[in-house]
């Protein structure tokens, strides 16, 4: 039974990704692409390997879901904040709230950690194309 939830769940979350992906701003896509990717990673990997095998999986999950929801130019830092959002959302919010605050807190920490990952990658963009500009104006 339990692994028919997790399998929902997931499909759930593979779904949800299509429906966001249509309809929100690139942020908000990546932050909810990585909440639902690092949960569906948490419930698979409590049954899998317990806290250990939850917090690997929410870490995981949070960054295959902002992988995916990202555009090429800043895939690898919103992957990167939404593994590390999700991993330590999901051991605070256990600590704080048993399983369900887990679930919370690796759902929270990975969207927002996301969400990070892809504006710093957008601010750091855009500086290497000012700089350039600059450079351009300065040569004539």
């Amino acid at each position: 039974m339990k692994l028919n939830a997790v399998l929902l769940s997931a499909t759930l979350a593979a779904t949800s990704f299509m429906t966001v992906n249509a309809h929100a701003d690139n942020a908000t896509r990546v932050a909810a692409a990585s909440a639902l990717g690092s949960v569906a990673g948490t419930a698979l990997g409590k049954n899998m390997g317990g806290t250990t095998g939850a917090t690997i999986g929410a870490a995981l999950g949070g960054a295959g879901g902002a992988a995916v929801a990202s555009n090429k130019r800043h895939r690898t830092e919103s992957a990167i904040g939404g593994a590390l959002g999700g991993g330590a959302g999901y051991t605070v919010g256990q600590n704080m709230g048993g399983t369900n605050g887990g679930y919370i807190g690796a759902a929270l920490g990975a969207a927002g950690g996301a969400a990070l990952g892809n504006k710093i990658s957008k601010d750091k963009e855009y500086d290497r194309y000012q700089e350039r500009k600059w450079k351009k104006k300065r040569r004539r």
